[in-house]
């Protein structure tokens, strides 16, 4: 007998680690997962805002751990993915959220601001991916990993955004998630990625407030990204509706990207 379609969205009994999961995007892709049945762990820096999170989340019934990690450490990712197996009793789900980006002219981009953005933009998300691919999705031959790059990485950028490490980690992220997704699919492992435009959020605030009339303008439906405008595609990757669906990158900009 086949699933009713209503029910290929559900993730009662799944667990997913959300990394960036404080604030922002990242909570707000929690919600989706944990509002759909999903046990939620997230993972940022900042323990109080984490705390603030946890306390949101639950007042909504969404049972949630949190984990004050800094993922540009690498030597912290076995231990932080010990951690969450044990409080979760495993991974089903990773969304590889946190980022950072940094704002100047290429000849001037100062060298620790371009490792700070390849160190959490790219390398945390290939040693988290690996450690969670090896000591849980693997073993259990199953998971669905969701990365968050950015129509940045399809394009450059005109002044006055002076973004190119941002814009070059979210290309790497779009072609690792292939990658990712042509080795380990015969472990039943899937790797996607998500492609946001723009969204209000305290990292593009500054840029927003420079450009964001323009931006909407250019975007054909017209506004930026709302606080429920990555649900819908984060709950499709994470579940089974896109059981057969691998190494694909879902822009959700307003179809600004189609328009490029």
């Amino acid at each position: 007998m086949s699933t009713p379609v209503q029910d290929l969205f559900k993730l009662g009994g799944r667990r997913a680690l959300i990394t960036g999961g404080s604030r922002g995007l990242g909570l707000q892709m929690a919600q989706a997962l944990g509002a759909m049945g999903a046990r939620i762990g997230l993972v940022a820096r900042k323990a109080e805002e984490l705390e603030q999170a946890r306390a949101q989340l639950q007042q909504q019934g969404i049972d949630a751990r949190v984990f004050a990690v800094d993922l540009s450490d690498r030597k912290a990712i076995g231990a932080l993915v010990q951690d969450v197996q044990r409080a979760l009793g495993g991974i089903d789900i990773l969304v590889n959220n946190a980022g950072a980006s940094w704002g100047a002219p290429a000849e001037d981009h100062p060298d620790e601001a371009w490792d700070k953005v390849m160190g959490l933009n790219v390398d945390a998300v290939f040693f988290l991916s690996r450690e969670v691919g090896r000591t849980c999705m693997i073993p259990q031959r199953q998971g669905s990993i969701i990365n968050i790059a950015s129509i940045a990485g399809l394009r450059g950028n005109l002044p006055p955004m002076h973004t190119i490490a941002y814009n070059t980690s979210k290309g790497a992220v779009l072609n690792f998630t292939r990658a990712l997704a042509g080795e380990w699919g015969r472990y039943g492992i899937r790797v996607n990625a998500i492609l946001p435009g723009f969204f209000p959020s305290k990292m593009s605030a500054g840029l927003l407030q420079a450009i964001g009339d323009q931006v909407v303008r250019e975007t054909p439906l017209g506004r930026l990204g709302g606080d429920q405008d990555l649900m819908g595609s984060v709950v499709f990757f994470a579940s089974d509706a896109s059981r057969h669906v691998s190494g694909q990158c879902l822009a959700v900009d307003g179809g600004a990207s189609a328009v490029l």
